[in-house]
C-alpha cells in the first residue's frame, strides 16, 4: 500500500519514453591504472586478441549542467570536438576505425577506434580535440544553425514531445527536467562566449577519464597518453553535481498536441532512484518485471509497451510509455495494477536473467568509466550488487 501511495504522490501522467537504463559487462578485467600530473585519470587495457585499438575519454560533466534558458549548450559543447563532418570519414578511411560523441545529462564521452598501426595517430587526434576544442565564431554559428533544424524536426515528433513534456512535468526546472538537446528557443540564444565559458568550466583534465584497450604495449600507451593529453590543463573549480531538488509534480493529466501529428501516446512516470543508490540494481530489476506486467495488461501493440528507469547522477526517472487510440478512455488504475500485486520468484528469476544478459554485452572500460562518472565504490562491487539482489529487495523496492 506504501509504494502505491507513493507512486500516486509521484506520477506525472504525460507522454514519453526513455533511453533503456545502463547495464555493464561481468567481466573483471582490472585495467592498469594512472594518473597524470594534471589530474587525468588513465586506464589500460591490453587485449593480444583485439583487431583495434579503442580509446574512450569521458567528461564527467554533461547536459544537466546548461544554464537556464541555454539548455544544449553541453551537446554543442560536444558536437564542437569534431565539428567538421570529414573527421570520421577520416578515422573511418584512413585509421581503419571509427568515430564518435555521446552528450547526456551525466557525461559527454569520444569514442574513437582505429587499427593498432595508428593507434598513436588516433589518440593525438582525440587528444587535439577534447583538451582544446576549436571554439570559434562562424563553427559555433554553423553548429547552432545545424542544431536548430535537427530540433525542429524533432519537436514535430510526438515521441520526442512526449519525452521532454513528462520530464518537464516530473522535475519542473531541475536539471532532468529541461531537455538534453536544448529547444530551438534555447539554442537559438547560445553564444560562441556561453561555449568558451562551458569550455573553461568543464574541459579539464582532472574532470575526465581516458580508457584505453587493445593489442598494445601497457607502458608505451601510457606513455603516449602522457605525451599527447599532458599539457591538458585543470578545471579552476569542478562544479559539483548538487542541485536543490524539485518541487513535488503536479499529478493531473495533461494532453498535449504534437505539432507533426501522428500515433497517440500515453505515459506515467515517477521519480526513480541515482545511479550510485544502494537500491538501484534492484529497481532495475523491478523495471523489467513492470515492462513484461504492461505487455500483459495490453489488448493491442504489446510490441509498442516500454518500461524504462533512466538513472543518473541524481535522481532519475521511471517511465511506462503504451500506444493508445485517440479518443479512448485513459487507463488511470493502469499504475496500481502494475504495482499492486506482489513479484513471484518466476518473474523475478526471469527479469534477473535478463538483465545479467544485457550485461554480459557492455565492454569492460564503460563499466569503469561508469564507476567514476557515478563515484560508485568500485567497479567490481557495483557489479556484485547486482548478483546479490533477492525477490526481497525488488518487492520493496
Amino acid at each position: 500500500m506504501r509504494s502505491i501511495t507513493l507512486f500516486r504522490k509521484f506520477a506525472a501522467v504525460l507522454i514519453a519514453v526513455c533511453s533503456a537504463f545502463p547495464a555493464f559487462a561481468q567481466k573483471s578485467q582490472t585495467p592498469k591504472q594512472e594518473k597524470l600530473l594534471n589530474g587525468m585519470k588513465v586506464l589500460i587495457w591490453n587485449d593480444p586478441s583485439a583487431a583495434s585499438v579503442s580509446v574512450k575519454v569521458r567528461i564527467h560533466s554533461g547536459s544537466a549542467f546548461d544554464p537556464q534558458g541555454k539548455e544544449g549548450l553541453m551537446a554543442m559543447l560536444a558536437e564542437n570536438f569534431f565539428p567538421n563532418d570529414g573527421t570520421k570519414e577520416f578515422f573511418k578511411d584512413d585509421l581503419g576505425g571509427s568515430l564518435s560523441v555521446t552528450a547526456n545529462y551525466d557525461f559527454i564521452q569520444v569514442n574513437a577506434s582505429s587499427k593498432t598501426e595508428e593507434f598513436l595517430t588516433m589518440l593525438e587526434a582525440v587528444a587535439t580535440a577534447v583538451s582544446n576544442p576549436p571554439i570559434d565564431k562562424d563553427s559555433a554559428t554553423k553548429l547552432r544553425d545545424k542544431r536548430l533544424e535537427r530540433l525542429k524536426a524533432l519537436e514535430k515528433d510526438p515521441a520526442y514531445v512526449a519525452d521532454a513534456a513528462v520530464a518537464k512535468r516530473l522535475f519542473g526546472t531541475f536539471p532532468y527536467g529541461r531537455p538534453e538537446l536544448g529547444t530551438a528557443d534555447s539554442v537559438s540564444k547560445i553564444t560562441f562566449a556561453d561555449l568558451l565559458e562551458a569550455k573553461q568550466r568543464f574541459l579539464g583534465a582532472d574532470n575526465a577519464t581516458v580508457s584505453i584497450s587493445g593489442n598494445i604495449d601497457s607502458a608505451l600507451a601510457f606513455r603516449a597518453t602522457r605525451r599527447y593529453f599532458g599539457s591538458w590543463l585543470k578545471s579552476d573549480k569542478i562544479a559539483p553535481s548538487t542541485f536543490r531538488q524539485p518541487d513535488d509534480p503536479d499529478t493531473k493529466m495533461a494532453t498535449i498536441v504534437a505539432e507533426g501529428g501522428g500515433e497517440s501516446l500515453m505515459r506515467f512516470a515517477f521519480r526513480g532512484f541515482a545511479r550510485n543508490d544502494k537500491d538501484y540494481a534492484a529497481s532495475a530489476i523491478l523495471t523489467f518485471i513492470l515492462e513484461d506486467r504492461l505487455k500483459q495488461n495490453l489488448a493491442a501493440n504489446k510490441e509498442k509497451a516500454t518500461v524504462r528507469h533512466c538513472a543518473h547522477i541524481l535522481p532519475g526517472i521511471v517511465v511506462f510509455g503504451l500506444p493508445m487510440q485517440v479518443g479512448s478512455d485513459v487507463p488511470g488504475n493502469l499504475p496500481t495494477l502494475l504495482l499492486s500485486k506482489a513479484i513471484t520468484n518466476d518473474e523475478f528469476s526471469s527479469a534477473k536473467a535478463r538483465i545479467t544478459s544485457a550485461y554480459n554485452g557492455i565492454p569492460v572500460d564503460e563499466f569503469w568509466l561508469n564507476a567514476d562518472t557515478f563515484k560508485l565504490t568500485s567497479a567490481a562491487d557495483d557489479l556484485k550488487s547486482r548478483d546479490a539482489v533477492t525477490l526481497s529487495d525488488v518487492q520493496r523496492v
